[in-house]
């Protein structure tokens, strides 16, 4: 299936391994123009040659080091790509990082970090892109949620933005759409990835998530980043041009409300 999406111009933030990457890989491979962002340079620019190792078509791939937890950081990935693309098509909006544990143990400041990388990041870039989309008639926001952000399970502070990130899209989605822009969301289940938090607890308590794995994932193993990023890619093309506002799961029936 061809997804329309070649020539088209994405910016992927959070973008140098995990969700983010895959996800950069999917629309590459579909000949998507891409700017990857995050904060270390050597990961990134590791991370962009593998973008480019799928490319096809026109696809073009830019790396951009920014602090995405700031307002500067967040308008330097959109200027370069700008710059560069002289187009925003699509924004995928990946940060995430949200610690503390109970309400009595988790500090002002926790509550703090946990906005600025992952909520303030998603507002400051889809505010910055939609003149862009405007523009040009049209455009599509993603935010990458996650399970936990309508049930619970992962931790407070993380719940809670993530929370956050899916009511957001839903307001945004009513906002844009008469600017045919579509806003939506995507609410991951556990995903294993090298490097990330559920690779680092098997590391270190195989036994442990052995029986996570069987308690909880009813498909006996982990998702796995590019199955979240082709569902993403697909989300982001004209084919899926009648979802907006939704949260859309994808989680291998591992929570429970859905």
């Amino acid at each position: 299936m061809d997804l329309g999406l070649t020539g088209k111009t994405a910016i992927i933030t959070g973008s140098s391994r995990g969700l983010g990457l895959a996800t950069a890989k999917a629309l590459a491979a579909e000949g998507a123009r891409v700017t990857l962002s995050a904060r270390g340079e050597a990961g990134l620019e590791a991370a962009a040659e593998q973008v480019r190792a799928v490319a096809t078509g026109p696809a073009d791939v830019l790396a951009v080091a920014a602090d995405l937890a700031t307002a500067d950081g967040v308008a330097r990935v959109v200027e370069a790509t700008v710059a560069r693309f002289g187009a925003i098509d699509i924004l995928i909006n990946n940060t995430a990082l949200a610690r503390g544990a109970g309400i009595e143990d988790t500090s002002d400041a926790d509550w703090q970090e946990g906005f600025d990388q992952t909520l303030a990041p998603a507002i400051r870039a889809t505010r910055l892109a939609l003149p862009h989309m405007k523009r040009q008639g049209g455009g599509v926001v993603i935010v990458v949620a996650s399970i936990f952000g309508r049930e619970s399970g992962g931790r407070m502070v993380y719940n809670a933005v993530k929370a956050a990130e899916i009511s957001l899209a839903k307001s945004l989605a009513q906002q844009l759409a008469p600017h045919h822009i579509r806003v939506l969301s995507v609410s991951p289940g556990s995903i294993l990835f090298e490097g990330g938090s559920w690779w680092k607890r098997q590391q270190a308590d195989p036994a442990g998530i052995a029986d996570f794995v069987a308690r909880e994932l009813p498909f006996g193993r982990f998702g796995r980043a590019e199955e979240v990023g082709d569902v993403i890619a697909f989300l982001a093309s004209p084919r899926a041009s009648w979802v907006a506002g939704t949260s859309v799961v994808i989680d291998g029936c591992q929570s429970r409300m859905f």
